[in-house]
């Protein structure tokens, strides 16, 4: 099959574009050329915010599959409703996870679970997103799938909630210092982490089939742990015997630093087990293969391979630095009101 990527250099898309290719696609890829190219891969060179350049590279081509990865708002969308209406036979955008409802009504999340998010901007332009393409396919039979990833990383990323995600190798330093690392509330709420090989599998498994067209899937690990037990994990890959956890109260930490009521109360404080019966009735025989213990024990051998990789970012220090220290003091305060009453 013929198939484009609309951006492509992603942590999820990596894995994507590498499956894509070994099972034999033709895999072209539209960006703006700040990367250097993909072996085995073809470009197409413009910027998706110049709709001119981008119907230039896009004339004479015709595709069995079109993916979009970086699509954020119901413009991005419309845009590429008109972009490829009579150009594609299937167009997968890649949605999220968070788009369903906060708080939960029901632990196990299904693709029929309703889409809401009071919490997260994010997650409400996507689903706004998702909406605009439904109505393209139910008014002129636009050839719109959705996709949602949940959190999903790769070599290059350290996927624990709070850690800076653009320099994830903070929490490990941390961790390896002996520095406090913090795990919101007490802990216990249940997570499902990706490896963006399994995500791989699964969406090349979507690619040309059209009973798609018009639906809805996410694709996640079938593995469910707590986040005590992820960062448990991530702890004992970096050979962390004895690691300085604390747990703090998402609202403790939304009261000190709200910017982050979107990635907790909005998505990672809020229990996620996923049902993937839908993916895997579409997809004969996906299954997620790499159990978070193994994933994580080679993302950390990846970034220990080479020094340079193990960046650190000082604002993510500094706050957590900070918000351990506001906690400390206010849970000591309240040990000593009560002691003294």
């Amino acid at each position: 099959m013929k198939i484009l990527f609309l951006g492509g250099s992603g942590v999820i898309s990596r894995a994507a574009t590498q499956q894509t290719l070994a099972a034999g696609h033709e895999l072209w890829l539209l960006n703006r050329g700040q990367r250097r190219p993909i072996p085995g891969t073809h470009a197409l060179r413009a910027d998706l915010t110049d709709l001119a350049s981008v119907r230039t590279a896009l004339r004479g081509h015709t595709w069995d599959v079109v993916v979009q990865w970086i699509a954020f708002t119901p413009d991005d969308i419309r845009r590429d409703v008109e972009l490829f209406r009579h150009s594609t036979r299937q167009y997968l955008f890649i949605s999220s996870a968070s788009v369903y409802q906060k708080p939960l009504a029901h632990y196990l999340l299904t693709e029929s679970t309703p889409r809401v998010n009071p919490h997260w901007e994010y997650s409400r332009q996507k689903i706004a997103c998702e909406e605009t393409l439904e109505a393209a396919h139910q008014s002129a039979a636009f050839p719109g799938v959705i996709v949602r990833p949940s959190l999903t990383y790769g070599e290059d990323q350290i996927p624990l909630v709070l850690n800076s995600w653009g320099q994830s190798w903070t929490a490990i330093d941390r961790l390896r210092r002996g520095a406090p690392v913090i795990i919101p509330g007490d802990g216990n709420s249940l997570w499902t982490i990706t490896h963006n090989t399994d995500f791989a599998q699964g969406l090349v498994g979507l690619f040309g089939n059209p009973a798609t067209l018009g639906e809805a899937f996410h694709i996640t690990s079938d593995e469910v742990l707590t986040w005590n037990q992820i960062f448990h994990h991530a702890a004992a890959a970096a050979g962390v015997t004895a690691p300085r956890f604390v747990h703090i109260p998402s609202d403790f930490l939304i009261a000190c630093v709200p910017a982050v009521e979107g990635t907790l109360l909005g998505d990672k404080a809020v229990s996620a087990v996923f049902d993937n019966a839908k993916l895997k009735r579409f997809v004969p025989g996906f299954s997620a293969q790499t159990r978070f213990a193994e994933g994580i024990r080679r993302t950390i051998a990846w970034f220990d391979a080479d020094p340079v990789r193990q960046q650190v970012d000082a604002a993510t220090n500094q706050r957590w630095d900070k918000l351990t220290a506001a906690y400390e003091t206010a849970l000591a305060q309240a040990k000593a009101s009560f002691l003294r009453a």
